[in-house]
């Protein structure tokens, strides 16, 4: 029906299903198959247009025309409006396509560009990589021209040298065939001289022989003449016979009480003023002292015993009691008493004798007991020359015998030699008595080894434990203020001290050294200075202490264990083994020294 209202005003062309022509009948002309070609109007059909205008004439008879006349224009224009806004969208993809078409050749021109970077990046590299290698190329090729250059001088230099030195031997050749022919001919020269005045040389050669003779026989006989005629007279002179006698015999009696005072007085001056070789030290001026120093003072100020010894209470108590009465035995010349200081080495006992010593007023002389064995048969010579010399002393001498265990042993079981023994009964002969003359110290580690003789001289025993908290934290004070802190605040060695609590450092310290002795200690003072001085600045800083702290419990506890080992041989016969914790401590130390003891007298221990 469109087309009946207005289609020709908008398309210009009926509906596709109203514009199809209808299938030609058959046999109709024109239809495909007759035998009449048809026209364009052969196919025409009719009845399309005759049922629109029968629909028109009712549409003219229906009083609705007007309506659905306006009603399928409504529709057109909807029609059209649908057309259009189509074509806009059309528009509107074309646009779309055309902007994708625009990113996609500007991602495809970047990819481009990054493509032909890579490829110039790639070919920079390769043509770097070209100019490197030919650098290197030529390098080497210089390298290579300077070595064979360098080969090609030194050849030269050493055929030349070869050269020279062929020409120094072809001259020195030459030089020593003229010198040979020059020699060969003045020898031959000097012989035929010497054939052609072989008369005159002979004839002088006599001459000279026969003065030389009749020289010699005038002299004897003018010697013998002076001398017979001095002893004639000498004979016959009574007086000046008997001068002669007297003054030979004089001489001779001179010469030989000369000797005699000259060996007293040497021995007089070496029991006053030399040392005796058994003598390690002594604080008394021996003769080399004397010539070394002449102006050293001869007498020390009394110290304080305990100056610089850190001791438990307790002993610290008893050691002060026995350097008190030594001093007052000395001023009142009374007689001394023999002390043992036994205990763990390292815990003072040649120190407080030292100190002892200086405080009582008396000189001391320090010996050990390894320095005799050694000495074979002139031990006892030199044990008695020992105490001579002690005897000399007008202040009183303290003799300090260390290791006193090495010599002092049990005759009776010990397997010692013979000469050990004889100096043994020696030392106990001159002991055997107390005197006002000298005071006998003796330190060991291990007195159970004595000869009862030995403990029977002895007056006093002291046990030098190992030392304690409080003590160990003074010694680690004490040191470190002598080691570290005083020659860091001198400033006149490279050391310096890096910033920390310095108290509660040493209180740490002294917690963890726990069965150190005060030599471990002292040496650990040894190890922190040596540790500032092999750093790079000087400076000794907290964990260099502390490591070299971990360091001498390790030592320590190695040494411990060496202990036991050795106790646990010498104890295992019977049945006793000491804890490790009791082994490190001064009462294990004792406990040890009783069980040994115990072992010797065959006694049954069981603990």
């Amino acid at each position: 029906m469109s087309w009946l209202f207005g289609w020709r005003k908008s398309s210009g062309s009926p509906p596709a299903e109203e514009q199809t022509p209808a299938p030609p009948a058959a046999g109709a002309p024109g239809a495909p198959g007759g035998d009449k070609p048809g026209d364009k109007w052969s196919n025409f059909d009719p009845t399309g247009l005759e049922r629109a205008a029968k629909a028109a004439k009712e549409l003219d008879k229906s009083r609705y025309a007007k309506e659905a006349l306006a009603l399928a224009r409504m529709q057109e224009q909807t029609l059209q409006l649908e057309h259009q806004s189509k074509v806009k969208e059309y528009e509107v993809a074309v646009e779309q396509l055309k902007g994708e078409q625009i990113q996609l050749q500007g991602e495809e021109r970047r990819k481009t560009l990054g493509e032909e970077t890579k490829q110039n990046q790639a070919r920079a590299q390769y043509q770097d990589k070209l100019a490197r290698q030919r650098y290197d190329d030529q390098l080497r090729q210089q390298q290579f021209l300077n070595e064979d250059n360098l080969r090609k001088q030194e050849e030269s230099v050493m055929k030349q040298e070869a050269m020279r030195k062929a020409t120094i031997e072809h001259e020195m050749d030459l030089r020593h065939k003229n010198e040979m022919l020059r020699v060969e001919a003045e020898a031959k020269a000097r012989a035929k001289v010497e054939r052609d005045n072989a008369d005159l040389i002979r004839e002088q050669i006599r001459l000279k022989a026969a003065e030389h003779r009749q020289t010699v026989l005038e002299s004897i006989k003018t010697a013998g003449t002076v001398f017979g005629e001095g002893f004639k007279a000498f004979i016959s002179d009574w007086d000046k016979l008997t001068a002669a006698v007297a003054g030979l015999t004089l001489l001779a009696v001179g010469v030989y009480s000369a000797r005699n005072a000259t060996g007293v007085a040497g021995r007089y001056i070496e029991a006053r003023l030399g040392k005796p070789s058994l003598v390690r030290e002594t604080s008394r001026i021996t003769v080399a002292e004397a010539i070394k120093h002449p102006v050293k003072r001869l007498r020390s100020r009394p110290q304080d015993a305990l100056e610089g010894v850190v001791l438990s209470p307790a002993l610290e108590e008893r050691v002060r009691d026995i350097a008190i009465t030594t001093r007052n035995t000395r001023q009142n010349k009374g007689l001394y008493r023999n002390i043992l200081m036994y205990g763990p080495p390292g815990t003072g006992k040649t120190l407080f004798a030292k100190k002892l010593a200086l405080h009582s007023g008396m000189d001391y002389a320090i010996m050990t007991g390894g320095d005799v064995a050694p000495m074979g048969r002139d031990g006892v010579t030199a044990m008695h020359k020992v105490f001579d010399w002690a005897s000399t002393s007008r202040r009183g001498l303290l003799l300090f015998v260390d290791e006193a265990d090495a010599f002092l042993r049990k005759r009776a079981t010990e397997k010692i030699s013979e000469d050990l023994r004889a100096t043994l009964n020696a030392f106990l002969y001159r002991t055997g008595e107390q005197s006002n003359k000298f005071m006998l110290v003796l330190a060991s580690n291990q007195p159970e080894q004595f000869d009862w003789a030995i403990n029977d001289r002895i007056d006093e025993i002291v046990n030098f434990g190992l030392p304690g908290l409080e003590e160990r934290e003074r010694l680690v004070r004490l040191y470190f203020d002598k080691f570290v802190l005083g020659p860091a605040t001198a400033g006149r060695q490279r050391l310096k001290l890096a910033q920390f609590d310095y108290g509660q450092k040493c209180s740490d310290i002294a917690k963890r050294t726990e069965g150190m002795s005060g030599r471990e200690i002292s040496k650990l003072g040894v190890a922190w200075q040596a540790a500032a001085y092999a750093s790079e600045n000087g400076v000794l800083t907290e964990e260099m202490i502390d490591s070299r702290v971990d360091d001498a419990i390790k030592q320590h506890a190695q040494k411990m264990d060496w202990l036991l080992m050795e106790a646990g041989e010498g104890v295992g016969k019977i049945g006793v083994v000491l804890p490790k914790e009791l082994a490190a401590t001064s009462l294990g130390f004792t406990l040890g020294c009783w069980m040994k003891m115990c072992e010797f007298y065959n006694v049954n221990v069981s603990l």
